[in-house]
């Protein structure tokens, strides 16, 4: 899906006069609850989208400090929208490249991990670019707290096989694994969609994973 670049994006995002743009973030590597005014856990979500995932999830669990991040600026205007309109306390957004989340984390700063519908890069030499592979997730672990967990959803069979064999291989645990999310609702009462999902649930399945980092 080719994204649509928004004019003055980030001086948009700098001028809304918003609690929420983090314009700064590696200022904040080891303090982002002093943004929070509160100890509760972090939560991220690498890759937010339009923000209707984070913008549920932040309103159904006001003890949990939300942070969306994005690599594009333009992609984040759009859940800054829905902030300035809903004024959820517990969420922050910044944009920042997955790749070097350890610059802006500190070890063991965060507790779990939104992966939705990240980019399959299915050609096997772009491999190394999936937020699954080792490179990353030897970041991942880096931030989290031992036994942190990452969630992942994706519509994609075959980043969802191969993610499941790079958690394997780098010391998570795997459960609460659906090869079909929205036919096993019964499982997953409290799904929260994208918008992406959404969409495309209707033309095949959601697959979902729960991994769990070893220590």
């Amino acid at each position: 899906m080719r994204l649509r670049k928004i004019k003055n994006a980030q001086e948009r995002l700098k001028a809304e006069n918003n609690i929420y743009y983090i314009e700064n973030p590696v200022l904040y590597k080891g303090k982002w609850k002093s943004l929070f005014n509160n100890d509760n856990p972090i939560h991220i979500e690498i890759g937010c989208g339009k923000g209707q995932f984070m913008m549920e999830l932040s309103k159904r669990n006001p003890n949990i400090n939300y942070i969306a991040i994005e690599k594009y600026d333009s992609i984040l205007l759009r859940i800054l929208e829905k902030a300035m309109d809903d004024k959820p306390s517990n969420l922050k957004l910044s944009v920042i490249d997955a790749k070097e989340i350890t610059n802006y984390f500190a070890d063991g700063e965060v507790s779990r991990i939104y992966l939705n519908f990240s980019d399959p890069w299915p050609k096997n030499a772009h491999a190394k670019r999936r937020l699954t592979s080792k490179s990353f997730l030897d970041n991942y672990k880096k931030i989290l707290i031992p036994y942190g967990e990452i969630f992942q959803k994706t519509d994609n069979r075959g980043l969802f096989e191969f993610s499941i064999e790079s958690f394997n291989e780098n010391n998570f645990s795997l459960s609460h694994i659906s090869l079909d999310l929205h036919s096993d609702y019964e499982k997953y009462p409290d799904n929260i969609t994208t918008e992406f999902e959404d969409k495309w649930s209707k033309l095949g399945p959601i697959y979902r994973l729960e991994a769990r980092k070893r220590d």
